[in-house]
């Protein structure tokens, strides 16, 4: 493969459709454009842009948080092969969060049990 700043390949654009439920953090923002190369760049890039979805996305630990899913042209990226899938020009990724049941104190998105975002 050539040099990457020559290569139609080095520079991807991904469409990101944000979920209702985080709107109130992306300031009404439902789609965003993205050069990401993987998921671990995206959802860095979307925590830069909107720095109050952080604790929604990831966990103490800096991880994601379980019950946030993502979907790469309808399919689930564990599926793709997760952090490691290269993401492709013209793909389309949706971010999902799964909705908790229960007696959970905090809202039904984040999980978090001392939640601001409500």
């Amino acid at each position: 493969m050539g040099n990457a700043s020559s290569s139609p390949e080095a520079q991807v654009s991904v469409r990101v459709l944000l979920p209702n439920a985080f709107q109130k953090h992306t300031n009404g923002t439902r789609e965003i454009q993205s050069n990401a190369g993987n998921l671990p760049e995206l959802i860095t890039e979307i925590e830069t842009s909107f720095p109050a979805l952080r604790p929604h996305l990831r966990d103490e630990q800096g991880q994601v948080r379980r019950f946030i899913n993502f979907y790469v042209n309808e399919e689930d990226i564990r599926f793709l092969g997760n952090e490691k899938y290269a993401f492709k020009d013209g793909d389309e990724v949706l971010v999902i969060p799964s909705i908790a049941g229960g007696s959970c104190a905090c809202c039904s998105y984040c999980g978090c049990e001392d939640c601001v975002c409500c």
